[in-house]
């Protein structure tokens, strides 16, 4: 789309964005009142990696600050164990098996010309590689209300024509089809990125896209906002600044261990210590693009108005591509539906309701994003929309009354990270993994075993038939595209 064209369709705040304007925009006493958005999200980023997590090898102070002053969650879930079909999820509501984004885009179709799927029993299913412009989104929902709103960084739902701006965001700043900074210097400027302008040489990206949101807010302060800051980091390419990199080389040394450096997953390493300079490197600098936001918040004086999430796109990378981190005590990590690969860091901080340093062990998912953020701006609800998500308020609120809640997972494709095609259900403490080559099934109780270690399957037969049952009428429910045999095997 042309500039003059994006702009006449976005509107006047906009146009005030784009012209640097001072001006400020004129709105009713109600629509101020409504509260403005922060979202952080984060790409790759495990459940332990963060101080308030649990880590002690990473160091992560603004968001051990946001968790003090908010909500720490810890049995968040993301939609999916790869990053597109959660972004979707987020996006609209609806989980990636109801939508067919159910594997990350660009990554192969059945019909692929590719000699990986012969030494397969199965042809993983055929997805839709892109979110769907009929959707929408809750950033269209929140704009049509007068929210202006603002994308920074990995978008990865689709080519041009389906990139953030096309989705209902007035701005975009760095979301293109890629699912990683792979032009130009990758995290350096030049980026390489053709809704990024280059920054001076060697500029760091995640500070880049953590000023570009400042900008954003400071220009929209006296209207509500949406400002969307969507992390390339911690993604692959592994790079880091060279003296956070050279400080965790010296903190590694320090490092004791007491177990195993390595253990295995299927046929793959998986890490199970956490002293990977690079990647804490890369944690670190995303977290001081926190701050910076956070601090902006402070500066202008918007903090008390303004709800911030926090959350990860998927479980962290160890099984693969460097095998950066370690998810212990869950097991394996992104591209699995053990819970390393699907549990996540989430943190809510909504002014004058959460409680500082609370804590929620009640499960939720990403869908929960969208009505949960309608509910808190004072909006109708989107039934048809956000058909997977439910409300957070009540936990929010901390008056909640736990219930039996399903969470379902499909993920029918084989994983760049060793994992294979299945679909997972959880409901109350125990969770059920279908396995898609041999039907094969692992039942869990998450509470007394955490780490996924004892399959009770073959002891609580009926409990597994149970959630195999409500896992097939689910897939039948949503239209879940399954893999098929192939053919081509040998």
């Amino acid at each position: 789309m042309r500039r003059r064209d994006f702009l006449e369709a976005v509107g006047a705040g906009a146009v005030l964005w784009f012209s640097g304007c001072g001006g400020r925009s004129r709105l009713s006493g109600t629509e101020r009142k409504k509260p403005s958005f922060v979202f952080f999200l984060v790409d790759d980023l495990g459940w332990k990696d963060l101080g308030c997590y649990g880590s002690t090898f990473y160091e992560t102070p603004n968001l051990d600050r946001l968790a003090a002053s908010g909500m720490r969650f810890t049995n968040a879930y993301a939609a999916c164990p790869v990053c597109s079909p959660t972004r979707a999820s987020i996006m609209t509501g609806k989980s990636p098996a109801r939508l067919a984004t159910t594997d990350y885009f660009g990554a192969p179709q059945p019909d692929t010309v590719d000699k990986y799927w012969t030494k397969k029993p199965l042809l993983p299913a055929r997805y839709d590689d892109r979110l769907p412009l009929e959707e929408v989104t809750v950033a269209e929902a929140l704009k049509d209300h007068g929210y202006a709103t603002f994308f920074a960084g990995k978008w990865h739902l689709g080519p041009e024509g389906f990139w953030p701006e096309d989705q209902g965001f007035d701005v975009n700043k760095g979301g293109i089809e890629r699912g990683g900074p792979y032009g130009g210097k990758g995290y350096f400027s030049p980026y390489g990125n053709p809704r990024l302008p280059d920054g001076p040489d060697g500029e760091h990206l995640p500070d880049r896209l953590a000023t570009e949101t400042c900008r954003f807010i400071e220009a929209n302060q006296d209207r509500p906002f949406l400002a969307y800051l969507s992390f390339y980091s911690v993604h692959t390419p592994l790079m880091a600044r060279e003296d956070l990199k050279a400080k965790y080389e010296q903190k590694a040394k320090q490092v004791r261990h007491e177990g195993p450096d390595w253990g295995k997953e299927g046929d793959r390493q998986v890490r199970l210590v956490q002293d990977h300079a690079v990647y804490a490197g890369m944690v670190e600098a995303m977290d001081q693009a926190v701050g910076k936001v956070l601090d902006a918040l402070d500066r202008l004086d918007l903090a008390k108005d303004t709800i911030v999430f926090f959350m990860s796109d998927n479980g962290g990378l160890s099984t693969s591509e460097g095998h950066p981190t370690s998810n212990l005590p869950l097991r394996a990590g992104k591209g699995w539906l053990y819970e390393g690969g699907i549990r996540e860091p989430m943190i809510v901080r909504w002014p004058g309701v959460t409680r500082a340093g609370s804590l929620c062990e009640e499960p939720v998912i990403s869908t929960d994003f969208y009505p949960t953020m309608l509910e808190m701006a004072g909006l109708p609800p989107k039934p048809d929309q956000h058909v997977d998500g439910r409300s957070m308020r009540p936990f929010l609120q901390q008056t909640y009354r736990p219930d039996r809640r399903a969470f379902y997972w499909h993920y029918p494709h084989y994983g760049n990270q060793g994992g294979s095609p299945g679909g997972a259900v959880r409901v109350g403490d125990y969770k059920l993994i279908e396995f898609y080559e041999d039907n094969r099934v692992e039942l869990y109780n998450l509470r007394d075993d955490l780490g996924e270690q004892n399959d009770l399957a073959a002891r609580m037969p009926d409990k597994a038939a149970e959630l195999r049952k409500m896992l097939h009428l689910w897939r039948s429910e949503v239209g879940a595209r399954m893999p098929t045999p192939n053919p081509n095997r040998r």
